[in-house]
């Protein structure tokens, strides 16, 4: 008997490569008739609630098909029975907490001085202190009584329960974090640590333990907490809670307790050099569903990456670690021979990441997505790992109205009543950074590749590729700078961009690659009417090096941020030859021996030159209309910049004022008939009129400036009443209706419960048994697991792992047994348990525990 599921899916499933092979068939071709591509519904409203429970009401009502935010568990099981009974639900691992600590100076003394000549003593430049307020926080406590047992206590950002991230949260526990912590020990070391500080001689006679709290010059030091009030029950009482525990710690805590908007301009738009903040509750998204983690690596805890305080901004104060740098762009880019290379290396840094302690994770959150179950007449697909995405819209399906529409109605969460709390800039890497705007813009892209949602799997959409022309030769490393060897010769004719001379110039003979692969672009058009071709990826490529790359002081084409993120890539491409029938081939430096599909999403190309980690792209038209107004200036005057700058004005497309300055730039273009240098020999000068023309068109008739190439196009935008209208694309865009529901459709596995005997002897075999069931995603509807299942138990100890075969018992049942004599090698204590399940070629259901041994 079927039944729904309402338990956490924690598990992300992998599809055979055949499922990827397929990916790039099926797509509406030039004699598609109009209206069978796109979406399914024709339009999606999107408007805002500033209050969870209201929003939640209205969806039980009818008022709105589907709540795209995830609610916490008090907020969900605050429903009655009788309402939730009214939903389909989506529960998802998906959130996350962590604290963000600005650690300036981050060496002895630990002394600031700002630019005004305030002189602050900072307890968290101190790494001692900020490593101890791991064991100061208790997680369990935060889990159960904030968020009422919905999530689970967390020490990483790899989101529990998915494939490859138990080798990641198992660091923490050989460095002895636990989730209950230990109060007294983090106490102890942050006096030690405070106590050294002081008897150093700049700080002597001036730090001191006064009373309860410590003093700098008689002042007491001081954190300042910065506290996001617009999350009442969540990290509101989170952050009131660590603050009470930092004072207990002999630690004055100034709390700040500011809305998303001011505390995203402080924290992530600001100079830690202004002092403004020395910590910060952070909430985070999952933002994928994924098989491989090295992202998260570098974003998390490396500061090339630009998350790490101080955003690797030009002229402002920054975190730097050269070493977790050093190993986060190795696995990051492909620098690596073997799979244990890369692991090791990931898990070097992660294990630094925990020590450094500048960003400290705290729990992980179950978020419940919620849709009106009359309305909204299907399971839609959704991110396993980060719940409701752009292709939940993409597939949704709702009754159509009176005129015989299909408009779906969605909801998001805002206390402080704004849907768009970051500049609309698809060029910096600030732009497009808040999960509403991002949920906005996501169906509206059709980006190069995507991972999919159910599978992770590097997938083809807007580039394809055919696995046959991935190639791949590497060697050892033979020059001491720690890569491996490339040993595919590059073709001498073929080109990269040199922004000193502004030209695309030949490799010449002699340049060796890790990889090589040859791509085709899918037939498809801009939302403005632009027919997307190779133009625009050679467009981009230039572009990226362009601004990547400082020739000289004088370069205005030049942003420190947007280099830090794009230049250890473009390092890796070693050349590219667009061939005549509008394909290119790549030469580059990335090698991932676990999946060829990876391989070929590191040689991609792609018309997107900004924004990155963003689901957003733009065509040349709109960039190049960007960079004139930052580079020679706006018809208004206001100074532009493709950065968060208090002296500047960061683009936004979506502005009024900005885009009126974009149009005038583009009638600029016009009268010049330009042509952007990078495409001088791809572009004649009244083509690049034309598609000026029809961008400006598009501009006129929508008023934003926002032109992609997604099923969705941005119809309407707003602002007075916060809502944002869109509409079908279904003249350019070149999947039918139908093919991704079918695309996604997949049977997968989940381990409900894994049952570990509580007092294991040594002397006897252990009998782990698993619950397992088994459902086709999308749909919620599960049965017990059949035979064709396979299920194992890998015990994790000091010597290696172990796995042991999962033996069907019963439909729903298997039974592990690790036999006494495995165990009477290993000495009394608590060792990881980690259970999965699957049914073919896929990437496990993956739940971990505990046995401890006697």
């Amino acid at each position: 008997m079927s039944k729904k599921l309402l338990v956490t899916l924690a598990i992300v499933t992998a599809a055979a490569l055949a499922l990827v092979g397929c990916g790039g068939g099926g797509g509406a071709g030039a004699g598609v008739a109009k209206g069978d591509t796109g979406p399914i519904v024709d339009k999606i409203i999107i408007d805002i609630r500033m209050d969870q429970a209201i929003a939640a009401k209205d969806t039980i009502e009818g008022k709105t098909d589907l709540f795209a935010y995830g609610m916490d568990a008090s907020v969900f099981f605050g429903l009655p029975q009788a309402d939730r009974e009214k939903l389909s639900v989506y529960n998802i691992p998906s959130g996350s907490w962590s604290y963000l600590m600005n650690p300036i100076p981050n060496q002895a003394p630990y002394v600031w001085k700002t630019k005004t000549g305030k002189e602050y003593f900072n307890p968290l430049a101190i790494r001692e202190v900020r490593y101890a307020i791991n064991w100061l926080i208790d997680r369990k406590k935060m889990v159960d009584e904030i968020l009422l047992g919905g999530g689970e206590p967390a020490f990483t950002s790899m989101t529990p329960g998915q494939p490859g991230t138990y080798r990641y949260n198992i660091i923490a526990t050989k460095l002895g974090m636990t989730e209950r912590g230990d109060e007294k020990r983090a106490i102890a070391e942050i006096t030690a640590a405070l106590e050294a500080a002081a008897k150093l001689p700049e700080n002597a006679g001036k730090l001191k333990k006064t009373g309860q709290f410590w003093t700098y010059k008689g002042q007491p030091i001081v954190v300042k907490f910065i506290i996001r009030v617009d999350d009442p029950q969540g990290r509101l009482p989170a952050g009131r809670y660590v603050a009470d525990q930092l004072e207990k710690a002999g630690i004055k805590v100034e709390r700040l307790e500011y809305d998303r908007s001011k505390a995203g301009r402080m924290v992530y738009g600001g100079d830690p050099a202004d002092y403004e903040w020395t910590m910060y509750t952070e909430g985070w998204g999952a933002g994928a569903t994924r098989r491989w983690w090295d992202v998260s690596i570098s974003q998390m805890y490396a500061p090339y990456y630009g998350y790490m305080p101080g955003g690797a901004t030009e002229g402002f104060w920054n975190y730097k670690n050269d070493e977790i740098d050093r190993l986060a762009q190795k696995s990051y880019n492909g620098w690596f021979l073997t799979a244990d290379e890369y692991w090791n290396d990931n898990l070097k840094a992660q294990e630094l990441g925990l020590t450094e302690a500048v960003r400290i994770w705290v729990c992980s959150q179950i978020d419940y997505f919620i849709a009106n179950k009359e309305r909204v007449t299907n399971r839609f697909v959704y991110g396993l790992g980060d719940g409701l995405n752009g292709w939940s819209f993409i597939t949704a399906d709702v009754k159509p109205n009176d005129k015989g529409e299909k408009i779906l109605r969605a909801t998001q969460f805002s206390a402080k009543g704004g849907l768009f709390m970051s500049a609309w800039d698809p060029v910096g890497v600030d732009g497009f950074s808040d999960t509403y705007v991002s949920m906005i813009v996501d169906q509206c892209t059709m980006r190069e590749y995507f991972e999919a949602p159910n599978t992770a799997i590097d997938t083809p959409y807007l580039v394809q590729w055919d696995l046959k022309d991935v190639q791949t030769n590497v060697g050892p490393d033979t020059t001491g700078d720690g890569k491996p060897e490339g040993l595919i010769d590059v073709p001498a004719d073929a080109v990269k961009y040199d922004s000193a001379t502004k030209t695309w110039v030949k490799v010449g003979p002699g340049v060796k690659s890790y990889s090589s692969a040859k791509y085709t672009v899918k037939d498809s058009v801009w939302h403005d009417g632009n027919k997307i071709g190779l133009a625009d990826f050679v467009y981009a490529l230039g572009f990226e090096t362009d601004w990547a790359t400082k020739d000289g002081d004088a370069d205005l084409a030049y942003e420190e941020a947007y280099a830090s993120q794009y230049q250890p890539t473009l390092e890796t491409l070693k050349g590219v030859i667009f061939n005549k029938d509008g394909s290119f081939s790549t030469y580059y430096d990335f090698n991932w021996p676990m999946d060829k599909n990876r391989v070929a999403y590191g040689g991609l190309l792609s018309p997107k030159a900004g924004n990155p980690g963003r689901p957003t792209m733009v065509p040349w038209t709109i960039t190049e209309a960007i960079a004139l107004l930052v580079t020679e200036g706006a018809a208004s005057g206001t100074v532009y910049a493709i950065t968060e700058d208090p002296s500047m004005t960061q683009i936004d497309v979506a502005s009024p004022a900005c885009v009126a300055d974009i149009k005038a730039k583009l009638n600029q273009m016009i009268e010049k008939k330009y042509v952007p240098v990078y495409i001088k020999d791809y572009m004649k000068p009244a083509d690049a009129v034309e598609a000026y023309k029809k961008t400006l068109a598009f501009i006129e008739k929508y008023g934003h400036a926002y032109v992609s190439n997604g099923p969705f196009y941005i119809s309407k935008i707003d602002s007075t009443a916060n809502y944002v209208e869109l509409s079908a694309y279904r003249k350019g865009y070149p999947y039918k209706k139908d093919y991704w529901p079918k695309f996604f459709a997949l049977e997968v596995t989940q381990i409900d419960n894994v049952n570990i005997p509580a007092n294991a002897q040594r002397s006897a075999d252990a009998m782990i048994d698993l619950t397992v069931s088994q459902f086709t995603y999308p749909d919620d509807r599960t049965k017990p697991a059949g035979n064709n299942v396979k299920a194992q138990v890998t015990l994790i100890s000091d010597a290696g792992e172990k796995a042991y075969e999962a033996k069907y018992l019963k439909d729903g049942s298997f039974q592990a047994v690790i036999p006494a004599a495995d165990l009477g090698k290993l000495q009394p204590g608590s060792y990881t348990l980690v259970a999965e399940s699957k049914i073919a070629d896929e990437a496990p259901s993956v739940k971990s525990g505990n046995l401890v041994l006697f």
